[in-house]
């Protein structure tokens, strides 16, 4: 063991000194995290561009041959057309004749039809012409019917206003009453009621009016009187001491309305009138031609 002298300095002693490092922070970390992601999507990002960019070349290249061969094909046609044009032109050059009596003969034709045209017009213009004074005879002719119906109306008018109205021996009214032969035919021309005319003299059998049977059986022509049998549905019935121009009535079987006979004239051998029966079913419908007694 070494002894230090007195009096000498001491020795220095030797420390050994320890560093720790500090610690890495950890946004360090975070950093590096993002820019390998940022490399990588960079990486990504160009590979995908490359590809995009290789598949649009790839179309582009394939357009472009699709486009040459289409050119090719026109250039084809092309050629085609222009050898069929000389082709043509050759023939044409052949047919001049042809052709020039081909235009001839269209033309010919095209004045033929205009010609046609034209009298077709002509012809149509006439039957027009016709047509209308064939409308305006017969608008005159309409005029003149009208005219015509009104003065049948004025005429119908009057007659109505000639035929009276009287009450028959039944109590029924009757609107229409006519008083000579001419008025009877006034009483047909209206058509209201089945009309039957008659001139009876007295007999022993009874005479035919209509569908039903008359027997005269007095008269007196200085008072205007008269006696008569009805024979209707096999039943008869005596109308006694009626007057001139009075509705004689009775009913009959299938009919509503009473039957009518009307005497307009008594002379000292006969009576004129005529039977009025309604217009619906029953016996006066099948009244035999011929059934106006004279």
């Amino acid at each position: 063991m070494s002894t230090i002298p007195s009096g000498a300095p001491a020795p220095e002693s030797k420390e050994t000194f320890v560093y720790e490092s500090a610690p890495i922070p950890r946004w360090i970390y975070v950093v590096l995290i993002v820019l390998l992601l940022l490399i990588g999507y960079l990486f990504y990002a160009g590979y995908t561009a490359q590809d995009k960019l290789q598949a649009s070349l790839t179309a582009a290249t394939n357009q472009e041959a699709v486009l040459s061969a289409e050119i090719d094909q026109s250039n084809s046609r092309v050629a085609d057309m222009r050898a069929k044009l000389e082709v043509t032109s050759q023939k044409l050059g052949l047919t001049q004749d042809e052709l020039a009596r081909a235009s001839t003969l269209a033309q010919t034709i095209r004045q033929e039809q205009k010609d046609s045209d034209t009298q077709l017009a002509a012809q149509i213009g006439q039957v027009q012409q016709q047509s209308d004074q064939k409308i305006g005879a017969v608008s005159t002719d309409l005029s003149g019917t009208k005219t015509d119906l009104a003065g049948t109306k004025a005429d119908l008018a009057a007659t109505e206003a000639k035929l009276t109205s009287a009450v028959g021996d039944l109590g029924v009214a009757d609107n229409r009453i006519a008083h000579n032969e001419s008025e009877v035919e006034e009483l047909q021309r209206l058509n209201e009621r089945n009309i039957f005319k008659f001139n009876i003299k007295k007999t022993k059998a009874p005479q035919r009016v209509g569908p039903i049977q008359v027997k005269l059986e007095s008269m007196d022509p200085k008072h205007n009187l008269y006696t008569i049998t009805v024979v209707a549905d096999d039943k008869s019935t005596e109308k006694k001491n009626k007057t001139a121009e009075e509705p004689v009535q009775f009913y009959v079987n299938g009919a509503q309305q009473p039957y009518e006979i009307v005497v307009f004239d008594v002379s000292k051998d006969h009576i004129a009138g005529y039977l009025s029966t309604p217009k619906e079913g029953g016996a006066a419908d099948a009244a035999a031609p011929g059934s106006t007694t004279q």
